[in-house]
């Protein structure tokens, strides 16, 4: 069975064997030695090529036709593992394989898929462009399923509101679990209030569309119990708090940890790994009407804690709570993960360059850490406290929704963390890696689908029974 795609899409990669043109992927070093073939090394050289991290030369044939490509991996290829997603796009149409190169044939094939990717749903279609065969000893269906996994993140993320609203996004949901045989359940509209979701349910009150929690379940009972969280808000005004419209044109992208976590799951469900798979995603539009929640409002959450509303624009800590609570109350997972672009605090101090990671525990961190090394996908961990925890206390509930001005993206974490028993647990706050990413070579898009990769090796490595 072929993974689920939400876009259909062909192939970066070809089986043309034999009909392909050559890539030599080198170093000045190469050069220098005179270690690659010997046409290609004559025009290297004449043409005054440097092997600079990127740079594409291509060579002619003895005929004058098009003969090959040289690929520049700079001094230290280690660098930036992946590469090989500039060639995507630098390389002309065509059918290529890589002849030579210093790295895994894993990377060369998983790179050059990666920065392969296109959104064009509302675009003329451009012609393919060049396509790679994948190496014999690369993997080439984890490839092609990490493709599909990080793929489809992207697709969620970089389709506009009004075709990925919360019915759109439950729509995909459904779809991605009847592909792969998974039972889903949805609470929808009041039905939250009827069964315990307060906050979702005021988050979402004020759009067109009704909010919903959208739950899966798939895998073998008695496995390793993993949950996944992520936040779907399909698009974020602010609410009262209305976002200036500098920030709300790129609101569209509130439901990445939604996507990710989408993206992740299928990769799961596709590889057949030996997991009892929960994913829980809190589906809102936070939008202006005249039942909109409101500042200084006070809400009794699942736990049975009391929120008061400093600020309707801090509106995900909120839809997260209430099903962190429930996958308390229900799973006693081996671990649980939640991702969400919840603040711009955490883009502030780490820029796009590293996610936030927030946990109650230290092995579970030091795997995510070691798994974001192994994909180069990076994480940065972030403290939590009694005295951040000081900074959400409220004279008239149990608790706020924002600490103030200062550690922003901390006292977001807190709020999530009072909602979690000792089950080991692990917030990604993902507002500063989910559109665009340090490893530009592997993205060119907009939306990044950064941490799939990641998470996929954690359950790998550590979780599948």
């Amino acid at each position: 069975m072929a993974p689920f795609q939400f876009i259909k899409r062909p192939s970066p990669f070809n089986s043309k064997l034999g009909k392909t043109l050559p890539v030599f992927a080198v170093t000045q070093a190469h050069i220098e030695i005179g270690a690659i073939e010997a046409t290609a090394l004559e025009w290297a050289r004449k043409s005054g090529f440097k092997a600079e991290t990127g740079s594409v030369l291509l060579i002619p044939a003895p005929d004058g036709a098009l003969g090959g490509a040289l690929f520049g991996l700079g001094k230290n290829p280690s660098v930036t593992p992946f590469m090989t997603g500039q060639l995507a796009r630098a390389l002309p149409e065509g059918d290529w394989h890589v002849e030579t190169a210093p790295l895994t044939a894993s990377r060369i094939a998983l790179g050059f898929g990666l920065g392969s990717y296109r959104f064009e749903t509302y675009l003329k279609p451009k012609p393919q462009g060049a396509t790679l065969l994948i190496p014999k000893d690369a993997n080439a269906t984890d490839i092609k399923r990490q493709l599909a996994g990080v793929f489809l993140a992207r697709d969620l993320i970089n389709t506009p509101t009004n075709d990925m609203g919360p019915d759109a996004l439950e729509k995909v949901f459904r779809d991605l679990a009847a592909h792969y045989e998974a039972k889903v359940s949805v609470v929808k509209g009041d039905d939250l209030l009827k069964k315990n979701f307060p906050l979702i349910h005021a988050v979402g009150r004020a759009a067109a569309e009704a909010p919903r929690l959208l739950e899966m379940r798939w895998g073998e009972a008695g496995a390793p119990k993993v949950t996944l969280v992520g936040k779907g808000v399909c698009f974020d005004t602010g609410g009262l708090d209305i976002k200036p419209a500098s920030s709300m044109l790129l609101m569209k992208k509130d439901m990445g940890g939604a996507a990710n976590v989408l993206g992740l799951a299928m990769m799961i469900m596709d590889a057949h790994l030996k997991v009892d798979l929960r994913v829980l995603v809190p589906v809102v539009e936070n939008s202006i009407a005249g039942n909109a929640f409101r500042p200084g409002d006070v809400y009794r959450s699942r736990k049975g804690l009391t929120v008061q509303i400093d600020n309707t624009d801090a509106e995900g800590r909120l839809v997260l709570c209430d099903a962190l609570w429930y996958c308390n109350e229900r799973f006693e997972p081996a671990f649980m993960i939640n991702l969400a672009t919840l603040t711009g605090a955490i883009l502030v101090a780490l820029g796009n360059l590293h996610a936030g990671l927030f946990s109650n525990d230290d092995a579970l961190s030091e795997k995510l850490l070691a798994a974001g090394l192994t994909t180069n996908e990076r994480l940065w961990r972030m403290p939590l406290g009694k005295d951040y925890d000081k900074m959400i206390d409220s004279k008239f509930a149990d608790m706020k929704n924002t600490g103030g001005r200062h550690a922003g993206s901390i006292t977001a974490a807190q709020f999530l963390k009072r909602f979690v028993k000792e089950t080991p647990w692990a917030h990604l706050d993902i507002a500063g890696t989910a559109m665009g990413s340090p490893s530009d070579e592997i993205n060119q898009s907009w939306g990044s689908g950064y941490g799939v990769r990641l998470l996929d090796e954690l359950v790998r490595a550590n979780y599948e029974a």
